[in-house]
């Protein structure tokens, strides 16, 4: 790592972490970025067990790699806002977070209601960590 990367991290860090230490909603807004990853994967690990999903198809059509790379990206979407979160400065960390939440429960709203009761009911509660995010990120008051 250069100098210069080594300084802008430390800078990012800095923004992050201040003197008192990292503030305590940025750790809750990361955790749940990670719950709401996990919650994603068990909902495709369970469709592949159960057999509501077949290989090679995304929504019953025969998948192109555009497809998959679409479907990739939004996978990568809450595993980028782990980082986010822990790295940007509070006042536009909060409007990406609400901004970012909000355009997933639209989006996974566009795919409901799927096959499986374990889906949709794994979906609602995942709007339910949405809300969480939303709502930490609106009533946060950063520290320093």
């Amino acid at each position: 790592m250069s100098a210069e990367t080594a300084d802008a991290v430390g800078t990012a860090v800095g923004t992050a972490v201040g003197s008192a230490g990292m503030d305590p909603v940025r750790i809750v807004l990361a955790g749940a970025w990670i719950s709401l990853m996990l919650i994603y994967l068990l909902g495709d690990v369970l469709r592949i067990f159960s057999g509501d999903a077949t290989p090679g198809r995304i929504g019953g059509t025969a998948a192109t790699s555009g497809m998959w790379l679409a479907a990739a990206l939004i996978m990568l979407v809450p595993i980028a806002m782990i980082l986010v979160s822990l790295l940007t400065p509070a006042e536009p960390l909060r409007w990406i977070t609400v901004v970012v939440s909000a355009a997933l429960v639209v989006f996974n709203l566009f795919g409901m209601p799927y096959p499986g009761l374990y889906d949709n009911v794994l979906l609602i509660v995942s709007f339910g960590v949405n809300g969480v995010l939303i709502w930490q990120a609106l009533a946060w008051r950063p520290v320093g």
